[in-house]
C-alpha cells in the first residue's frame, strides 16, 4: 500500500541545514544559521535540518533582534517549535513540541525533553525547526538558530501515564472547576504539582490543563491527581485569529493552529476537537493581546468563554455579545449563523457560558473565575455533558454559591441550563439564593434586558424572587454584581449563570 504524501509544512521554507554524522571519537555536531525575515513575513518559517543516524539528543537554542521602534509600531516577537522526520504539514503528524516564545532553547531525546516538547526517540531523516514571526518591526527580525546534535545510544521512552477518566466525587452535585489553566508547559511559571496544590487552595474538583499548542503536559500530572481532584487534558489552540480552548479532549490528542480565518480550515480542526472527545470553546473573545480577537465565529462552538481571570471591560464585551446571541437563539430571530454564539446544529438552540483564570504565575489566582457544573459525578464525561448542556454558572471563587429555578403553579420546575414547557401566559416564580456575596447586587436578565435589581443583604447571603411569565421573558439568568468603581459603569460580576428557558422552543408549539 502506498503511503500518502507528506503534506508540504505551511508558510515558507528556508535553506536545508546539514550537519555531518558523528566519527569515532565526535559526539557534539553543532552549526548555527542566521538570517532576517522581512516585514510581511509568512506566519510559519521552517528550517530544514538532516538529522543522520545515531542521535541521541536533539537541541536547539535562538536569539533575535529587538530594535527600539516608535510607539505604536509593533516590534519584534518570534516564537519556535519542532517537527521531526514525520512532516511538519498541518495536522502535527509530526509534531514534537513548541514553546512559543516562552524560551530560548529547548531539547528533545529519547527518555525527555524540555517542558512544551515531547520526550521520543531522535529518528534519522528530515526534521523542521518551525519559526513563527508574531509580529516583525519595519527594519525585519534578524535571528539566529544554533542546532546541536548529540550522538550516543538513544534512551527508552518512558510510556506516558495520563490522568484517570474520574474521581471519587459526590454523586450528582455541582462541582468547581477552573477550564483555562497554564503551567512550565507553555508560557506559564507555575509546575503541574504547583497548580494542583493551588487548585486544591481553592476549593476545585477539577482543573482543566490547557497549555498553548502543545499536549506534552498531559504526561506531566501523574501523582497529583486524587480522589479529590480530576485532572482534563486538553489544549488552547493558539492561531493568529483567536483562541480556542480544546476542553477536555483525550490525552496525546494535538489539534493544529497553523491557519488564519482566512484559510476557512477551522471546521476540520473543530472535528478533530469533538472527535477526541473534547469540547470547542473560543477562549476570551474580545481579549485586546495581538491574534487574541476572535475572527472564526461561534457556528463549531460547543461554549464560549466569557469571563477570563478579573473581570474587565473585555469581558463585559463578551458577555454582552453571548446575551445578544442568547436573545436571538431563543426567539429563534437569528439570520445569520456563525456571526455570534448561536445555534451549533440539530435541537441545538444557544451557546452556554464557561469562564476560567487562565492563571500563569503568581500572582495569577486560580479558580478566578471558576466554573460550576452539575454532573452526575466527577468524571470527564459527566462534566463535559454538563458543561455542554449549559448547567452551569461562573463564580469568582469558591466562597460564592448560587442556586437559580424556575417553577410554575403546577408544580413543574426548571434549573439552570434546563426548559421550562409551560405556556406563554403561565405565571412562573423565579427564585436566586445567594451565599457569599457581601456588598454585592442581584441582576435578573432576561431577553428584554434586566428587569429587576435588588441588592443583597450586608452578610451577602440572601433570596430573591420574581414573578413573570414565558410571553414576557423567553429566559432569565442571573448576574451578581459587586458595586460599580466608575459611575455609570456596571460593577464587576462576582458571579453569573447560564440561563433557564422558558416556554417552548422556537418553532415549536406550547
Amino acid at each position: 500500500m502506498t503511503e500518502p504524501p507528506t503534506p508540504r509544512p505551511p508558510g515558507a521554507t528556508l535553506a536545508r541545514l546539514i550537519l555531518p554524522a558523528g566519527t569515532a571519537g565526535t559526539s557534539v555536531r553543532g552549526r548555527t544559521v542566521r538570517g532576517r525575515l522581512p516585514a510581511g513575513s509568512p506566519d510559519f518559517v521552517h528550517l530544514p535540518v538532516d538529522v543522520p543516524r545515531g542521535v541521541a539528543e536533539f537541541a536547539v537554542s535562538y536569539t533575535y533582534e529587538k530594535p527600539p521602534v516608535p510607539p505604536g509600531v509593533q516590534g519584534n516577537a518570534l516564537d519556535i517549535g519542532l517537527f521531526d522526520e514525520r512532516g511538519a504539514g498541518l495536522g502535527g503528524r509530526g509534531f514534537r513540541g513548541w514553546s512559543g516564545g516562552a524560551r530560548g532553547s529547548f531539547f528533545v531525546r529519547g527518555d525527555a525533553a524540555t517542558p512544551g516538547y515531547l520526550p521520543g526517540p531522535v529518528r534519522p531523516g528530515t526534521w523542521h525547526i518551525a519559526l513563527a514571526p508574531y509580529t516583525v518591526a519595519p527594519g525585519g527580525l534578524a535571528y539566529e538558530v544554533t542546532v546541536t546534535l548529540r550522538f550516543g545510544e538513544g534512551a527508552r521512552t518512558p510510556v506516558p501515564v495520563y490522568p484517570p477518566e474520574r474521581a471519587r466525587g459526590r454523586g450528582r452535585a455541582w462541582y468547581r472547576g477552573d477550564c483555562h489553566v497554564h503551567s512550565v508547559h507553555s508560557d506559564g511559571r507555575r509546575t503541574p504539582a504547583e497548580i494542583a496544590a493551588a487548585a486544591r487552595a481553592a476549593g476545585l474538583d477539577f482543573v482543566h490543563s490547557s497549555e498553548h499548542n502543545t499536549t506534552s503536559a498531559h504526561a506531566a500530572w501523574e501523582g497529583l491527581w486524587g480522589e479529590d481532584l480530576l485532572i482534563l487534558t486538553g489544549q488552547e489552540v493558539t492561531t493568529r485569529n483567536g483562541h480556542l480552548l480544546a476542553l477536555g479532549t483525550d490525552p496525546g490528542v494535538l489539534v493544529d493552529w497553523r491557519y488564519r480565518a482566512r484559510d476557512q480550515l477551522f471546521g476540520r480542526y473543530a472535528r478533530r476537537v469533538r472527535e477526541a472527545g473534547g469540547l470547542v470553546v473560543p477562549a476570551h473573545p474580545h481579549a485586546a493581546c495581538l491574534g487574541c480577537r476572535w475572527k472564526f465565529g461561534y457556528a463549531d462552538a460547543d461554549a464560549v468563554e466569557v469571563w477570563n481571570g478579573p473581570w474587565t471591560p473585555d469581558d463585559e464585551i463578551a458577555l454582552a455579545e453571548w446575551d445578544n446571541a442568547l436573545t436571538a437563539s431563543v426567539r429563534g430571530t437569528s439570520t445569520v449563523r456563525g456571526t455570534g454564539p448561536g445555534p451549533t446544529g440539530p435541537g441545538r438552540r444557544w451557546i452556554p457560558a464557561v469562564g476560567g483564570s487562565d492563571a500563569h504565575r503568581e500572582p495569577d489566582r486560580l479558580g478566578h473565575p471558576q466554573t460550576v457544573v452539575l454532573a452526575d459525578t466527577l468524571s470527564r464525561q459527566a462534566v463535559l455533558a454538563g458543561l455542554r448542556a449549559g448547567r452551569s454558572y461562573l463564580a469568582e471563587s469558591a466562597a460564592v454559591s448560587l442556586a437559580l429555578g424556575v417553577s410554575d403553579e403546577r408544580g413543574r420546575c426548571a434549573g439552570i441550563g434546563e426548559r421550562l414547557r409551560t405556556a406563554a401566559d403561565a405565571p412562573v416564580t423565579v427564585r436566586l439564593e445567594v451565599a457569599g456575596a457581601p456588598g454585592c447586587t442581584v441582576h435578573l436578565v432576561t431577553d428584554q434586558g434586566t428587569l429587576l435589581t435588588a441588592p443583597l443583604p450586608a452578610t451577602g447571603t440572601g433570596v430573591v424572587e420574581w414573578r413573570t411569565t414565558p410571553a414576557h421573558a423567553a429566559y432569565v439568568r442571573a448576574e451578581v454584581r459587586h458595586a460599580p468603581v466608575v459611575p455609570g459603569l456596571p460593577g464587576a460580576c462576582a458571579a453569573l449563570t447560564n440561563p433557564v428557558l422558558l416556554g417552548a422552543a422556537a418553532g415549536t408549539p406550547d
